[in-house]
């Protein structure tokens, strides 16, 4: 049975913790903070696990695995730590702060015959599943554009901005359904409330095969809406992570072209079929992915999210910021 520490008891170290504590394919044994009240709190809740205070503590104990849910700019550090002591690393979304960081340790991991997975929930998702189902079956046709949206009022952080807080998760999804790297991206946004840190931004990324698509992320709206819309030339996909009873629905819509009989006709036909929304697993994502990552340690197996995947998210994000079309340099160049 592996036995499995977490480091980081912050805003998503709790829920880590209680899908630790309720799989039983591990042993939950030990948990690591900086701030002792969060540690006391955490041991009061889980009286059987040691508590540490100090990172190289944790890495010294009996453990096999640690799962990573530390500040952003610290999971390099953690990480590498982690590999070098002979654990094996789930880290929290993103891998890194850099996609040259990402890469160094994914090298580690496969140097050190570790497994290195990238804490991309969405990925794991019954509803993301099936969409990359109907996508991989031809049942969509030609993938034409895909467009997000994931807006909401706050939580407003103080080490990362919108975008490696929220486009993370859209970014995630979206080279899982395409299964490549975009060639080309942009982005924009502005820092409404908080200086030098967007709380709004816009992407667009362009993908070898020729689909596009569009990512909005903010926290500053007055709705939460977690809106997926994926438009192929046979059918078209809307994925909604916030309805209760029906997050996926399938639409037999589209356009279609007749060839014209003499010059100067032009005739469109809009196709309206039957709407589709298929039944779901209730199972919670975070179960799926910590299982998961336990499975690829006990069989070897590479995760779905592993290190390789997780640097290239950090990647697109990378390009979708280097061009950034509020940069006059870049608006001349344009």
């Amino acid at each position: 049975m592996t036995k499995v520490g977490l480091i980081g008891l912050g805003y998503w170290g709790p829920n880590l913790a209680r899908v630790l504590n309720q799989t039983t394919r591990c042993e939950f044994t030990a948990c690591c903070d900086l701030d002792p009240q969060r540690l006391k709190k955490t041991l009061r809740q889980y009286p059987g696990l040691k508590g540490f205070e100090s990172v190289e503590d944790l890495l010294s104990s009996d453990i096999d695995a640690v799962v990573v849910a530390t500040p952003i700019s610290t999971h390099f550090d953690v990480a590498r730590r982690a590999l070098h002591s002979g654990k094996h690393v789930f880290v929290e979304k993103p891998l890194a702060d850099s996609s040259p960081r990402a890469r160094e340790l994914t090298e580690i991991a496969q140097a050190r015959d570790r497994r290195l997975m990238t804490g991309h929930t969405f990925v794991y998702s019954p509803p993301v599943v099936k969409v990359k189902e109907l996508i991989d079956s031809g049942a969509l046709g030609d993938l034409q554009y895909l467009s997000f949206s994931r807006v909401n009022l706050g939580l407003y952080r103080k080490d990362v901005d919108v975008v490696w807080d929220l486009a993370v998760h859209d970014i995630s999804i979206l080279l899982y359904w395409l299964d490549e790297s975009p060639i080309s991206a942009g982005s924009f946004g502005r820092s409404c409330v908080q200086s030098f840190k967007r709380d709004v931004a816009y992407l667009w990324f362009q993908f070898p095969g020729g689909t596009i698509a569009s990512c909005e992320v903010s926290w500053l709206s007055p709705q939460k809406m977690r809106r997926t819309c994926v438009v192929g030339s046979k059918r078209m996909v809307v994925y909604d992570d916030t309805d209760p009873s029906e997050k996926i629905k399938i639409y037999d819509r589209g356009v279609i072209v007749h060839q014209p009989e003499n010059f100067g006709e032009f005739q469109l036909t809009y196709r309206t079929g039957d709407m589709v929304a298929p039944n779901l697993a209730n199972t919670e994502p975070l179960l799926i992915e910590i299982e998961h990552f336990l499975d690829c340690i006990a069989t070897g197996e590479t995760p779905r999210t592993d290190g390789r995947f997780g640097a290239k998210v950090v990647s697109a994000i990378e390009m979708a910021e280097k061009f950034d079309w509020q940069r006059e340099d870049q608006l001349v160049a344009a």
